[in-house]
């Protein structure tokens, strides 16, 4: 294996002597890269976005936005990163540099005043600026949407990203005023070229070792030799334990990099997702086949964890308050768990056995979720939160039910933050089969609904306010399914 090396903004740096778990951020401080700034260290205010060349889903190079406070530097070997000083355009010797069409608008738009959180959203910016597919309206007088610029730009990719002080109307503006990459943009040319190649990774200082293989049975016997290994992928929760916890291990293993892990397929009787896939990846390869998915995705934190997000992170961890586990349980869907001997699918339903505990074993990985097919007709999901977007949930709960001639013939709920795991709401479940869709029947599988769970009071919310969530979710479901008015 070769010495692990990252490209910075075009030219090639060794990550050596860099720990194990040094993150990104820090790596880019320490080489006088100061733009990034460290706000949070949890991935929630964005101040330290830099782009990575990825995988495209729209052509062959995508530059994504991610949270460099929470990914290792020894995760990017080999791979090619760009910051805001990168952006902007070298001049002749002895003059300044030319801002980016991003920075520009930024600044004649006074979209910063203390500047600290700037540099994060131009990056946030300018990879929604370089996004292949983002296209103008046809008639930008006309335009009407808020959260969508009349130039194609998506405000949500902005949500991980934290103003205290300059307000959000000057940077909105900014974000809808930039046109098209400009003909010879280098970053624009740079996505027609094929993205870096994973690199098989063995970096060890100070007794810590960060290792990556290439094919996931190199992988699985790495975790069978070593299963006391924490695996990663986007590293959006192990990221925060190192930074605010001071965790460390002797071993750290990435999987976001194993093709037999981000696999999307579609067979007769389910949708198979690779582990690995990240939820935008996911959002942008369903395109809306998976309505109940689709609707999960913009309320799942911000666009830059989801940039780095996987579901094979959120169901590993085991949180009672991931979003997406939830809306698996409404879809039945399955968890496929690999290792060293074969491979074995187990009902999400009955893989979680407690607290941030599963079936799986230390030595399995999830590869894979299934959703089986056909998909219920009717779903949503309900995520009660003290925020609209980038926070936790205080409940989440999602519906799929089949309903015909005004009967429920099946019903699939799944509730998180109300008990030690994400849970099906088995008895509503039971308490609508069988039953016409009718105000009547609404109200009594509320109240059943209502007892659901262990709920708790914390400071997200008592547990009587999530009792009343959960009954109210379903007559919410209701009234958007039959336009009645509920009494």
């Amino acid at each position: 294996m070769t010495a692990a090396r990252i490209t910075v903004n075009g030219d090639e740096a060794p990550i050596s002597p860099a720990a194990p778990h040094t993150t990104v951020l820090d790596f880019l401080r320490e080489r006088g890269l100061t733009g990034t700034k460290e706000g949070c260290a949890e991935g929630e205010c964005g101040a330290c976005a830099v782009l990575v060349a990825r995988p495209g889903t729209h052509g062959p190079t995508d530059w994504v936005a991610v949270n460099a406070c929470l990914l290792p530097v020894a995760a990017l070997d080999g791979q090619e990163v760009v910051t805001s000083e990168g952006l902007a355009t070298a001049g002749e010797p002895g003059a300044p540099a030319a801002l980016h069409p991003v920075q520009e608008e930024m600044a004649v738009r006074g979209g910063s005043q203390c500047g600290y959180c700037t540099p994060g959203f131009v990056c946030s910016m300018a990879a929604e600026y370089y996004r292949p597919d983002r296209r103008a309206s046809a008639d930008p007088a006309a335009h009407t949407d808020p959260e969508h610029g009349p130039n194609g730009f998506d405000l949500h990719a902005l949500s991980g990203n934290l103003c205290r002080c300059t307000g959000y109307r000057p940077i909105r503006d900014a974000a809808f005023a930039v046109g098209t990459p400009a003909e010879g943009d280098p970053l624009a040319r740079r996505r027609e070229q094929s993205p870096p190649e994973p690199v098989a990774t063995e970096y060890t200082r100070d007794g810590r070792t960060f290792l990556r293989r290439n094919t996931l049975d190199e992988t699985l016997r790495l975790l069978r030799e070593r299963p006391d290994a924490v695996v990663i992928a986007g590293s959006t929760d192990w990221g925060v334990e190192v930074n605010i916890l001071s965790r460390r291990a002797d071993h750290v293993v990435a999987v976001d990099r194993l093709p037999e892990l981000r696999e999307l397929r579609f067979a007769s009787d389910h949708i198979e997702i690779g582990a690995a896939l990240t939820l935008t990846e996911i959002e942008r390869r369903l395109d809306g086949a998976v309505p109940l998915l689709a609707e999960l995705f913009p309320q799942f934190a911000s666009r830059l964890i989801r940039n780095g997000a996987t579901l094979g992170g959120n169901l590993g961890t085991g949180s009672p308050i991931g979003d997406s586990p939830p809306v698996l349980l409404a879809l039945d869907a399955s968890v496929v768990l690999a290792d060293a001997d074969g491979e074995r699918q187990v009902p999400l339903a009955e893989y979680f056995t407690g607290y941030r505990q599963s079936v799986r074993r230390p030595a399995e990985l999830i590869r894979a979720v299934r959703v089986p097919l056909p998909l219920a007709p009717v779903t949503s999901f309900h995520k009660i939160a003290k925020r609209r977007f980038d926070d936790i949930s205080s409940v989440a709960v999602a519906f799929a039910l089949d309903i015909e001639d005004g009967t429920v013939r099946k019903a699939r709920i799944g509730l998180g933050g109300v008990a030690a795991t994400p849970i099906r709401a088995l008895a509503t479940e039971a308490a609508l089969e069988g039953e016409p869709w009718t105000e009547e029947t609404v109200e009594a599988a509320a109240r059943v609904l209502r007892t659901q769970g262990t709920p708790m009071d914390d400071h997200r919310a008592s547990a009587a306010y999530r009792a009343e969530m959960l009954g109210q979710s379903l007559r919410k479901l209701y009234v958007r399914t039959t336009g009645a008015v509920s009494s």
